[in-house]
């Protein structure tokens, strides 16, 4: 009984030094000299813009050939670095690029590409095993009773999934809030302009400005913690309709 107490203090408390330390000392000095001046750095023009532009950038069936090919690209954002993608989009897009001269590189654009690129593995991955799961009985049913295809998805194969992609989302968000490496690389860091929170954080922690990197890494936590409890609060109601 003492060792079981103890392993669980012990696992607690290394959950402690790793994640609620750092955590708060963040916040401590986010708050360090009042609520008001973290509050004026999260509401400055620039910081409002950054803010814009991150929740922009945030917000298989069957076996076919060429599936295996589909499921590497769809796991290729795990295993690049996102610098490297981000240097991909730049050459792809760039001046020069085969692609080049759309005005995608150092504007929204190429930022919103870069973010789907490195986030897209997160929905695919929360889906497909459910829709395997499920399989294709009941919609091949729906279909030769004459549903169409919207009526069949409608209430067959949403249902099924749509908890799978909630959480899909709720990972692609969290991913998508705190996009760094890509997203720097492929947005030019242009205040007010092409740079979003996590690339402002940067700015701000560059420029000696302490309380706004710290008070916007704060803001970015609590958004990124707001989505966890708005998907914790309403599973449950839905799951006993």
């Amino acid at each position: 009984m003492i060792g079981r107490y103890a392993l669980r203090f012990g696992a607690l408390g290394y959950l402690a030094v790793l994640l609620a330390a750092p955590v708060g000392y963040v916040f401590w000095r986010t708050f360090e000299h009042g609520f008001w001046p973290a509050w004026h750095a999260v509401t400055a023009p620039d910081a409002l813009h950054a803010l814009k532009v991150t929740l922009i950038l945030a917000i298989v069936r069957h076996r076919f050939p060429g599936s295996g090919v589909f499921n590497a690209v769809v796991d290729l954002p795990l295993a690049l670095s996102p610098v490297v993608v981000g240097l991909a989009l730049v050459l792809l897009y760039g001046r020069g690029g085969w692609l080049g001269g759309h005005h995608v590189v150092f504007a929204l654009p190429g930022m919103a590409l870069a973010t789907i690129f490195v986030s897209l593995p997160f929905v695919v991955r929360e889906v497909v095993p459910v829709l395997r799961e499920i399989g294709t009985e009941q919609e091949q049913a729906a279909a030769t009773l004459g549903a169409s295809a919207l009526q069949t998805f409608a209430r067959i194969t949403w249902p099924a999934i749509r908890w799978a992609t909630a959480y899909g989302v709720v990972l692609t968000t969290a991913r998508a809030l705190g996009e760094f490496g890509a997203v720097s690389v492929v947005s030019g860091h242009l205040a007010g302009q092409t740079e979003s929170l996590t690339l402002y954080v940067q700015d701000r922690y560059q420029a000696f400005d302490e309380v706004g990197a710290y008070a916007s890494a704060v803001l970015l936590a609590l958004i990124a913690v707001a989505t966890l409890i708005l998907m914790t609060t309403l599973k449950p109601k839905q799951e006993t309709r």
